[in-house]
């Protein structure tokens, strides 16, 4: 391929996928491609995937075609979960013309170079079990906040959960690997780094061959131990964090931490217990409270945003309302509310007691609306104090928004001085 060609991506799904995303743009980059924007036309398109929902799927299948009848000649790639769990789907996609898996996502440009258009539809993946490498990731001048991969894959196995078969086995970077691209980070003036992975709390399971033979593998109290002495960033966040992960130690260094920001994000996914152990959760709501509390007893002030599913099968009027009651009553400041969606080779896709489309909708828009007032009284709480706020570059009806350290978005008349500066500011 010309090294002339220009490169256009668009990313569903997490954080995680956008780091990763970044990090696809960077080789292209430098092997000479221009990047343009998704809605123009470029010579590759490459769209990193996600498959947590149906809804995902669709949104895939929606930005082929769009982009078949702005670009017919252009090489389109898939990537990401849903071309590691149905390549042979997407491939008979019309006008897809590479589906790569989880162990050939980073060679998309040798990919790229060995294809020509005009080819059958290419497959490379592999089963999912043979997926052992980790690549590191990490966005930058897509946003002011960096999103910095440092574990991959996960070990765990709710019923509701297709990302271990989309990623396959839990597996990390070194804290070496991780502290370095850090100080790298912060040289190019990244002012907060987010640290990012399927299953964060699960750091330090790594990718044979990393680690000299006898050494103990670290676990996630240390990594941010070894970031809190990294000149020059300022801020770091926990993307997210099972609570049965987030041992006291780890709130514990947070609460006393200079640079890691009174934010938390704790997957809840149910209030009842019996649908937690539907799910094959490894907690109770009671640990999860006792977390909870112990963040609001140490940081008061602190943010705790909460991942809660709706209409899981078994999910009667009664676990709803745990759910909802639980939720009410818990000191957190936002939710993201997403409903359940059936998904194959999953375990819940067999259970029974499926809940109506319609009730998890009803059930959708209450949580969302119980999210609304928590975040509210988040803010509310915090007027007329003075914090530190994060301003982003982007300019929207002459504004600027960013975050404070206790996550609360801000709005301010646009100040050039002020892009990617941390600015003292009265909530």
């Amino acid at each position: 391929m010309s090294s002339k060609k220009s490169v256009a991506f668009h990313t569903l799904g997490c954080k995680l996928n956008f780091s990763e995303t970044s990090t696809l743009s960077r080789l292209l980059e430098n092997e000479g491609f221009e990047k343009r924007q998704f809605e123009d036309t470029a010579d590759v398109y490459v769209i990193n995937t996600c498959s947590v929902t149906e809804n995902a799927d669709k949104e895939c299948r929606m930005l082929v075609r769009r982009i078949q009848k702005k670009a017919p000649e252009s090489v389109v790639v898939i990537t990401g979960c849903y071309a590691q769990l149905k390549a042979e789907e997407i491939s008979k996609i019309e006008g897809v013309d590479l589906v790569l898996g989880a162990a050939e996502k980073f060679n998309l440009v040798k990919h790229l170079n060995d294809f020509t258009k005009g080819d059958s539809t290419k497959i490379c993946s592999c089963d999912i079990s043979d997926v052992a490498g980790f690549n590191s990731s990490f966005s930058v001048n897509d946003r002011t906040r960096t999103f910095l991969k440092v574990q991959d894959g996960c070990d765990f196995t709710c019923a509701f959960c297709t990302i271990p078969m989309a990623r396959g086995k839990s597996r990390s970077d070194t804290i070496e690997n991780v502290v370095n691209n850090a100080r790298a980070l912060a040289r190019d003036g990244v002012k907060e780094i987010v640290l990012t992975g399927v299953n964060l709390g699960d750091f330090g399971k790594q990718t044979p061959g990393i680690l000299t033979s006898g050494i103990q593998n670290p676990n996630f109290l240390e990594l941010i131990q070894a970031l809190e002495n990294v000149d020059g960033v300022e801020r770091y966040r926990i993307s997210s964090i099972e609570p049965n992960l987030l041992s006291p130690a780890i709130i514990e260094f947070v609460a006393a931490s200079m640079k890691f920001m009174p934010h938390f994000h704790i997957p809840l996914q149910s209030g009842s217990n019996r649908i937690l152990g539907l799910m094959r959760r490894r907690y109770r709501r009671e640990l999860y409270a006792e977390r909870v509390n112990l963040i609001k007893q140490l940081m008061p002030d602190c943010s705790v945003g909460v991942d809660v599913i709706v209409g899981f099968p078994g999910e009667d009027e009664q676990a709803f309302n745990e759910t909802y009651q639980f939720l009410s009553d818990l000191d957190v400041s936002y939710l993201h509310v997403f409903t359940y969606s059936e998904r194959p080779n999953t375990r819940a896709i067999e259970m029974d007691g499926i809940v109506p489309i319609h009730t998890r909708n009803e059930r959708n828009k209450a949580l969302r609306n119980l999210s609304f007032q928590k975040q509210a009284e988040h803010t509310r709480r915090h007027i007329g104090q003075t914090r530190s706020v994060l301003f982003e570059g982007a300019r929207k009806n002459g504004l600027m928004e960013g975050y404070t350290d206790n996550y609360i978005r801000i709005n301010a008349p646009y100040k050039q001085e002020w892009e990617n500066q941390i600015v003292h500011w009265t909530v």
